[in-house]
């Protein structure tokens, strides 16, 4: 018996793959696969067929109830995946938005209570349901640009109370959107006032307190910790990473962002499964990631957001076969943006990226970076159905327009689960119920 098509989308003008053609899964950066007139079939939540209609259609039998999209003049991609983000907290910090502008530095401004200080603060007044409420609303909007999976860091709790309960609003929200959030504990991002003056009392929290809870209660997949002058030092980076491995918390690490802070050589020794901003990283960083099998995340939202003029060498990672990956560091102080089509705008016009290897580098490259390689970033026979259909005969547009080509449909696990307001129907402007041909 044929597998039974679930969802078809037909017709594209591209679908662009990002697969490897037998290459291994982490080496397709270099060029894009496009299918001109491609079509990718699903039943239930997995692909089952790439390739033209004829081909997808040969061995597979629509559904009498499926879904057919007609996607002529589209261009369809896989789902989008942002490997760094911080979409869960509360307040406001566009005050220090305007100080940066006016010549103040981010650093002054962390040094003087604000920054991630600022967030913690108004985290910890806020309640539980204000913090869902929030976090669901930039849900949408990180799907109406296209993402399907999106990291989920904690760290502006900085207490064992506040840490566990921004995880648990994290696991409240994987039931409650379509995104697919994936939790990491960020104890480490900064030392709360509190602790001002007594930083090896507040490791010794995180090492002993916070990493057994949070790794008892199932609450996060990843451990990360901020290493940078004035936060947390390579040392201190690697016992805190070592204690999240022994509790099986798998080590990220924000490194090199504002200065060469020893944080790449952290991450090959504790085998991180990705390093991220890397601004200030030199060769001899990249040679120690690369043989430790370390993703780099490049961020550069964060680095325009911050009027800095250093950005990571993604070119070089790119000639060396590092799985380069692009996020947008969504966060309220150093990179409120939600679009990782923006920022694969900024990879390209300022770290030399081509736009194929952008979109290689935010699908498959974020998949790498969260250890999801083998379920998604790409689309091909077996993988998660999640993918997006943008309103653009070329993919390329998508990074030409900056930010401004939103999709015109994004599914998830097989389903539609955004659709711009001109589809806002069934049956409009090329949906379907079944197939009519």
């Amino acid at each position: 018996m044929k597998p039974l098509v679930t969802l078809l989308i037909r017709n594209a003008e591209q679908v662009v793959t990002a697969r490897t053609g037998g290459r291994p899964a982490r080496y397709s950066w270099r060029a894009a696969e496009i299918l001109p007139g491609g079509s990718v079939a699903c039943a239930g939540d997995r692909i089952v067929a790439v390739g033209t209609q004829e081909e997808v259609l040969r061995n597979l039998e629509l559904s009498p109830h499926a879904l057919v999209i007609d996607a002529v003049g589209c261009a369809v991609t896989p789902g989008l995946v942002d490997c760094h983000a911080h979409p869960v907290w509360a307040g406001s910090r566009v005050d220090e938005f305007e100080e940066r502008i006016r010549g103040v530095s981010y650093e002054e401004i962390s040094r003087r209570g604000g920054g991630i200080q600022a967030t913690v603060a108004a985290v910890r007044r806020a309640s539980e349901e204000e913090l869902v409420t929030a976090a669901l609303r930039r849900l949408d909007i990180f799907l109406s640009c296209g993402t399907t999976t999106l990291e989920a860091k904690s760290g502006y709790g900085l207490s064992t109370e506040h840490e566990l309960r921004l995880l648990r609003v994290i696991q409240r929200l994987r039931h409650m959107h379509p995104v697919e959030l994936v939790p990491t504990f960020l104890g480490a991002h900064t030392v709360p006032e509190e602790y001002r003056g007594r930083r090896e009392q507040y490791v010794e929290l995180l090492v002993n307190e916070m990493i057994p809870a949070v790794a008892s209660g199932a609450l996060a997949e990843f451990c990360d910790v901020f290493c940078e002058a004035g936060f947390f030092s390579p040392a201190e980076s690697e016992r805190i990473l070592l204690a999240g491995k022994d509790h099986g918390l798998r080590p990220k690490i924000h490194a090199e962002q504002l200065s060469r802070s020893g944080g790449s050589p952290v991450a090959a020794a504790v085998g991180a499964v990705s390093a991220d901003h890397l601004d200030w990283c030199e060769e001899e960083d990249l040679h120690a990631l690369a043989q430790a099998g370390v993703v780099p995340v490049n961020l550069p939202g964060a680095t325009c957001f911050l009027g800095k003029e250093r950005y990571a060498p993604a070119r070089r990672m790119i000639e060396m076969d590092m799985p380069v990956a692009i996020a947008t560091d969504f966060n309220p102080g150093t990179a409120p943006i939600f679009s990782l089509p923006l920022v694969g705008s900024f990879s390209c016009l300022r770290q030399g990226l081509t736009p194929a290897e952008a979109l290689s580098a935010m699908t498959l490259g974020g998949a790498w970076a969260l250890a999801r390689q083998d379920e998604i970033g790409t689309l091909e026979e077996g993988k998660r159905a999640d993918l997006v259909v943008w309103p653009t005969k070329d993919y390329r547009e998508i990074f030409y327009y900056l930010g401004s080509i939103r999709p015109r449909w994004v599914v998830k696990n097989g389903r539609i689960v955004y659709q711009s307001a001109d589809e806002s129907s069934l049956g409009h402007r090329g949906i379907t119920g079944k197939d009519r041909t």
